[in-house]
């Protein structure tokens, strides 16, 4: 008679073990979070989400501005326009429930419609040059830290550093620029339908654009998919699908479109996505422990944004949570790839020009109110008009950032 060996379970890997190990941290910090607490799991969950998908897609606003003007072809940048179509119509269904009579001259409370000034385009400029300097923006900062990259830890730092500097110097740039400033909230002048058909027009032609940079550089880089192995059941299925979602590079639009998907769940939960507000917080509470605090910021209080507001000197807030979460999320995504690795650069004058950048993009950010993320991912979605003016002179800074290591390359 004939003898059937059970088939023996797959084994775990070691990239499969870290990434597990990860997500029960993450499980285990939302279990108290929620029981502490209910918006400190919320802001986790959702930073967990965003570190995630920017690790496993590769997001990055740098790559985006750097890879057309240095490379020629627009790929991330696509990815960036999807993010923000599918942001601007979840972003513009949520405030018309929350101002439908937008001529009684009230904003949405939470929405980043910012002070639109000298200090837009001076802190736009700044943070263009400093990503393409550091090699990546906040956000692809943190999950480059996430991979390994000792480089992008003094990025970090360098954007601490650059923030607390942007708090010494708040309260010139408020009188110079700020206090004066109108806040331009696009339906308040064409209503509801008219502020979003334009910016999703606008958004359009930002892509035939970038089609025609495209074409015009010779750089249409083709998509490119992986062929699927055969199938022998459902259990191939699965192993396929788990494959795909956290082994497999995800492509740019799918991870556009998930952050965009993203910010209008948190908008719609409490606030825009946002990040260098808390990280500026922390430097604050560093320099005010060694005794050298930056003087309480005007106006700052009143406003939306990322701006750095110190609450009542806790050490951790909700968007503590938001922040540490994305670092851990970008962490399970890199070790499950197998895309964790300890890198460090091989000239020391790296270390320098990521610290730069990084003082560069954190002093851009403090006086613009927001990074890429804040100013420009959660502001156009707004439908502010600072949003797009941030994004015009970040676009200038990030050619400049391009001429730079050109030169030097």
């Amino acid at each position: 008679m004939a003898t059937f060996a059970a088939a023996a379970p797959p084994a775990v890997t070691r990239n499969a073990a870290q990434a597990l190990t990860a997500w029960a941290a993450a499980a285990a910090v939302f279990v108290w979070a929620h029981g502490t607490n209910p918006q400190l799991s919320m802001f986790w969950a959702f930073g967990l989400a965003f570190g995630f998908v920017l690790q496993r897609g590769r997001f990055c606003f740098a790559s985006a501005f750097r890879d057309l003007f240095l490379l020629g072809h627009g790929r991330n940048m696509k990815g960036v326009l999807l993010g923000l179509a599918v942001a601007s119509v979840g972003f513009g269904l949520t405030m018309s429930r929350q101002v439908p009579m937008t001529s009684l001259g009230f904003d949405p409370p939470t929405a980043n419609i910012l002070p639109l000034g000298a200090h837009t385009a001076v802190g736009g400029i700044l943070f263009g040059v400093g990503m393409v300097l550091a090699g990546g923006c906040v956000s692809g900062s943190l999950y480059r830290m996430a991979e390994g990259y000792v480089a992008s830890w003094a990025t970090m730092a360098g954007l601490m550093g650059g923030l607390l500097a942007a708090n010494f110097t708040w309260n010139w740039w408020w009188s110079a620029s700020m206090a004066d400033a109108p806040r331009i909230w696009l339906p308040r002048y064409l209503g509801h339908p008219g502020a979003l058909a334009l910016t999703l027009l606008a958004m359009g032609a930002t892509y035939v654009v970038v089609l025609w940079w495209e074409h015009r550089s010779g750089m249409v880089l083709p998509a490119t998919r992986e062929p699927a192995p055969p199938s022998a059941g459902v259990a191939d299925d699965l192993r396929a699908l788990g494959r795909t979602v956290f082994v497999r590079g995800w492509p740019i639009l799918i991870a556009g479109a998930a952050l965009g998907g993203l910010n209008v769940l948190l908008f719609s939960a409490q606030e825009p996505w946002g990040f260098t507000g808390e990280v500026g917080r922390w430097g604050v509470m560093l320099s005010t422990a060694l005794g050298f605090a930056p003087p309480p910021m005007e106006g700052a209080a009143e406003l939306p944004g990322c701006v750095m507001v110190p609450t009542d000197g806790a050490l951790a807030n909700h968007m503590t949570f938001q922040v540490g979460g994305m670092f851990l999320g970008s962490f399970a995504g890199a070790v499950g790839a197998g895309e964790f690795k300890l890198r460090i650069p091989k000239q020391p004058v790296r270390y320098l020009q990521s610290l730069g950048g990084g003082v560069l993009m954190g002093y851009g950010a403090g006086i613009a109110m927001g990074c890429t993320i804040g100013a420009f991912f959660s502001s156009i979605p707004s439908l502010a008009l600072n949003g797009w003016a941030f994004a015009i002179f970040l676009g200038l800074g990030a050619w400049i950032g391009t001429k730079i290591i050109s030169r030097n390359a």
